[in-house]
């Protein structure tokens, strides 16, 4: 028998457990799950949180998964948004398989149950406008007043209907309302309206409806067509399950559900700092261009983090690692970055790059003696630290070199171990160098160091050691190219609390994107676009996968180093 000790099982979440006791009820004799994104936007990383959990389950219990297109206000959706949500939820591992669904699947459904609650007595048609509709609604302590067409007769209401669905009325001119209670404290369940009349074309069915479900009326509806068990939906939507029970409950009544309603579940949805997550913003961000696209590396979309050069493993690991609770609160993106670090440290490539030149002249050998023509010395370096079947890669040093301006300080401090005048340090891979003199411009800026060279110690000739180690490319053979420096799009952490009289956009990081021409060593050269690295000392960076061509790859951070090496280059 084996002395090893079994690790204990992870915790199980609150929804985990009420799946537990539904199936040990007989509730449920399986799990089906799924994801119901509306197509008027691009998802972010808010979505990527719901993706992960409701395909996870579904993997978890051997159950099964949806991705089900909510696709009914055709006058904000758009197929670009459909194309790339389909998109977005693949890359991060979801598979709904075939069962890609969408409420436009059901729209003669809808309908025929809407009609079925018309003659039961429980839905009428309303002249209402919106604005009166708003006015009559009533208050969290006031109760709403009912509607003068609520009495219409069964009849009447039938004939109204299918001619709202013949395209008669114009838009706003008619809604299909729930008759429910009007003073009702739960306001969701005041009437509320369940079509509404939009002569808009789908992108699905065309000019077919100008009668469209509402949201409310829509979606659980949708869950139960499909067959789906447990509806995972964010706190929101607390309020609005009485209304959604209300609706199974009647169609039950009349013995219209093809499948047994499903156990609606609420958690805390994700909240990040220094970002925004209401589509409302993010589309105002895109129109307005104070980003560059929903695919700006700067924005919390999956689309902008897949061009920063995050990773799916990476996403799919933050979101188990902030789990699901029932309390709203606000995550620190720093967990965001760090589960970011991790998989990139385990799977990125090290090459040495420069953001900001200083010129490096080797003059002479430590001894004294000439250095040779072109080559000193060939380098050998290590792909990945950790991962030596990685291989190496070989970096020739000549006379002239790159490091990073902030690798040099003329009036340093103690324990600045880098170069200064009269100071050593060693270049990575290579040897020691020694400053021995400086060169100014004519403004008194430094231009050049140069530098004596030891190839071969670790100590400079009097024993003393050596603390600092830098990065540098070889002036030779380095290539040019462009490197974006992102930072958070919003300078605080919570951006939507403005002062008076402004808004979010006021809270905007003005150094969210610094663009530099970097020196980066001969082998970033043939950088394929979308491929990764970390540049030592420096970060993680992705090479941009549109703006990149042969041999002018365009490198975006992904995120900065936290380890020492990063403080250190950060001093």
């Amino acid at each position: 028998m084996s002395t090893e000790e079994t690790p204990p099982a992870a915790a199980k979440n609150f929804i985990e457990q009420q799946i537990d006791a539904d199936l040990a009820a007989g509730r449920a004799d399986h799990v089906h799950t799924r994801f119901p994104p509306e197509p008027n936007g691009y998802l972010h990383i808010g979505h990527a949180k719901s993706i992960c959990l409701n395909s996870g389950l579904a993997r978890t219990y051997g159950g099964k998964f949806n991705l089900r297109f909510d696709d009914t206000n055709p006058a904000k959706e758009e197929q670009e948004y459909v194309d790339a949500i389909m998109d977005d939820v693949r890359w991060l591992g979801a598979d709904w398989q075939d069962r890609l669904c969408h409420a436009s699947d059901y729209f003669e459904t809808y309908y025929e149950w809407a009609v079925a609650l018309v003659k039961a007595g429980h839905a009428y048609v309303c002249d209402l406008t919106a604005d009166e509709m708003r006015e009559t609604r009533g208050t969290l302590t006031e109760p709403g007043t009912p509607s003068p067409h609520r009495g219409r007769s069964v009849e009447e209401n039938l004939d109204l209907f299918a001619r709202m669905r013949a395209g008669e009325f114009p838009d706003g001119a008619k809604t299909l309302r729930a008759k429910i209670d009007m003073a009702s404290p739960n306001v969701n369940l005041r009437d509320p309206v369940m079509y509404r009349i939009k002569h808009v074309p789908h992108q699905r069915t065309g000019d077919a409806w100008c009668l469209y479900a509402a949201y409310d009326w829509a979606h659980g509806q949708g869950d139960v067509m499909e067959g789906i068990t447990h509806s995972i939906c964010t706190l929101e939507f607390e309020n609005h399950r009485p209304l959604y029970d209300w609706y199974l409950t009647r169609l039950d009544e009349l013995k219209l559900l093809p499948h047994p309603r499903p156990r609606q579940i609420e958690f805390a949805r994700l909240n990040l700092t220094y970002t925004v997550m209401s589509k409302r913003k993010l589309l105002q961000l895109v129109q307005e261009k104070h980003v560059d696209g929903w695919d700006d590396p700067r924005m919390p979309t999956i689309r902008g983090l897949r061009r920063r050069g995050y990773t799916s493993e990476a996403i799919r690991a933050f979101c188990e690692r902030i789990g699901v609770t029932k309390q709203n609160s606000t995550i620190d993106m720093l967990w965001l970055e760090d589960a970011v670090r991790e998989h990139l440290n385990e799977t990125a490539e090290r090459r040495m790059a420069v953001l900001r030149p200083l010129k490096v002249t080797l003059t002479a050998f430590a001894d004294g003696s000439e250095l040779p023509e072109g080559v000193i010395k060939v380098c050998q370096l290590d792909n990945h630290p950790q991962h030596p079947e990685q291989g190496s890669r070989e970096i020739e040093l000549t006379r002239d070199l790159w490091i990073e301006a902030d690798d040099f300080m003329e009036e340093a401090p103690k324990k600045f171990f880098r170069l200064k005048p009269g100071g050593a340090v060693r270049l990575r891979g290579a040897g020691i160098a020694k400053c021995e003199e400086v060169i100014k411009n004519a403004a008194g800026e430094v231009t050049e160091l140069r530098c004596t060279f030891d190839p071969d110690t670790t100590a400079l000739a009097d024993g003393k050691k050596v603390k600092g180690t830098i990065h540098w490319v070889p002036a030779a053979d380095c290539i040019d190219a462009e490197v974006r420096l992102y930072d958070h799009l919003f300078a605080k952490e919570d951006p939507d609390k403005a002062e008076e009289g402004k808004t979010f956009l006021d809270n905007m990081n003005p150094a969210s994107l610094e663009i530099v021409v970097a020196k980066l060593e001969p082998e970033l050269a043939d950088a394929e676009p979308g491929e990764r690295y970390q540049f030592e000392r420096l970060g993680y960076f992705f090479a941009d996968p549109i703006d990149s061509v042969d041999e002018a790859p365009v490198f975006n951070r992904t995120v900065t180093l936290r380890d020492a090496w990063g403080k250190e280059a950060a001093k």
